[in-house]
């Protein structure tokens, strides 16, 4: 796993393997599913293998919970949300000059989803975790995650700081329907933990 505090490593404006930092013409919403689910299906192996518990893989295209549930006899000990994503945010600095983020380390997740799981969490007090898994040419890569409540946290102290919203294009609609996400939040991997830290936060994982 890539040491974050490293900075000089990731000095966009020196790397030989820069992100273009161009905006997609087109966001293939069905693209971004298969990557998503890859990493859903490969952690739920890992989770279940690590774990020990039940990993229940929610269908795909519906709305409400996060991914996977882990499960140990009839308890929900956890649930989890899955995110994949690989290009890097070039322009955060200058779109968003008080979010205090870096475009290598930055990572998004859909407003509406992270608002829809802390009134889950709120709700019911199942701890909530998101992981990212990140792929980019300075970091390699990995998967970093935290619990929900750290991340109202975050949202608490930034507000509307890091909240960007692009523009629609025609490959955000599926069969007629807005699929694409267009406003997100962000966040740094600085504020999330590698896998292996996450885990022995997580019930089972040996910090509970």
């Amino acid at each position: 796993m890539p040491d974050l505090t490293y900075c000089a490593r990731f000095d966009c404006d020196r790397c030989l393997t820069r992100c273009d930092g161009r905006s997609k013409s087109a966001y293939c919403f069905e693209d971004d599913v298969a990557l998503s689910e890859a990493a859903e299906d490969w952690l739920a192996g890992y989770l279940a293998d690590t774990l020990g518990v039940d990993v229940y893989k929610a269908p795909p295209r519906r709305h409400g919970l996060p991914d996977l549930a882990l499960i140990r006899g009839e308890q929900v000990l956890a649930r989890v949300e899955v995110k994949a994503q690989g290009r890097a945010f070039m322009a955060v600095q200058r779109l968003l000059p008080e979010a205090d983020l870096l475009p290598y380390e930055t990572v998004a997740l859909n407003l509406s989803d992270i608002r829809r799981y802390a009134a889950q969490y709120r709700m019911d007090g199942v701890p909530l975790f998101l992981i990212w898994r990140v792929k980019r040419p300075c970091l390699g890569e990995g998967y970093w995650g935290q619990h929900i409540a750290a991340l109202i946290e975050l949202g608490n102290r930034y507000r509307d700081l890091r909240t960007w919203r692009r523009a629609s294009t025609d490959s955000d609609y599926v069969a007629g329907e807005h699929r694409g996400v267009t406003v997100n939040y962000h966040f740094s991997l600085r504020e999330l933990l590698p896998l292996a830290d996450l885990l022995r936060a997580m019930p089972g994982g040996g910090g509970n």
